[in-house]
């Protein structure tokens, strides 16, 4: 029993060491050098669902924020007030349920050879429910409002939410890895 007990955040692990994958889609036929300012799109974040305990100022705050640096290391500086800007970015943050089941058989020892001793086989099946949160950034060409590129990266959400500093922290890091595939190449 213990050993199977083992089993379940070795799985995890090995499903931690995937990585994560970012999906991007974009317009081939845009010039993305020509974009070299940007505004925000309001409402600048949308959640789904649209959930309370998810969508805050803070972690608006914390997006935007991250957004707006990420930009800026890419080239785009934010439009003047009162100015037009090339592109307007909008972000979604989208949280879902998900279940995962594992299953594990033991039971039977031995050698092929001399043959299997031991006890009868047991399999046993495990269920884990857990959040994932997607982070999904759009950029829209400004003069005629078709979206030219997209990007999105999802994120296991650990029970406990943790400080100020590590939200602000884990925001940054998805926003990084939405926007290490703009521009595209």
């Amino acid at each position: 029993m213990f050993r199977r007990l083992l089993l379940i955040p070795l799985f995890l692990a090995l499903a931690a060491c995937q990585g994560p994958q970012v999906q991007r889609d974009f317009d081939p036929a845009r010039d993305f050098s020509a974009y070299r300012t940007w505004s925000w799109k309001e409402p600048a974040l949308q959640y789904r669902p649209d959930d309370p305990r998810i969508k805050s100022d803070l972690t608006e705050q914390r997006v935007r924020e991250a957004v707006a640096g990420e930009l800026d290391q890419r080239g785009l500086r934010p439009a003047a007030s009162g100015a037009a800007s090339n592109v307007q970015v909008q972000a979604w943050y989208i949280v879902e349920q998900r279940t995962q089941q594992y299953t594990t058989t033991s039971g039977a020892w031995g050698n092929p050879w001399y043959g299997y001793w031991g006890g009868p086989m047991f399999t046993d099946t495990r269920t884990i429910d857990y959040q994932v949160g997607t982070l999904q950034i759009d950029l829209y060409d400004a003069g005629d409002g078709k979206l030219v590129w997209r990007g999105s990266t999802e994120q296991v959400l650990r029970s406990r939410a943790g400080t100020p500093d590590e939200r602000a922290g884990s925001i940054r890091e998805l926003v990084t890895r939405v926007l290490s595939q703009y521009p595209p190449r």
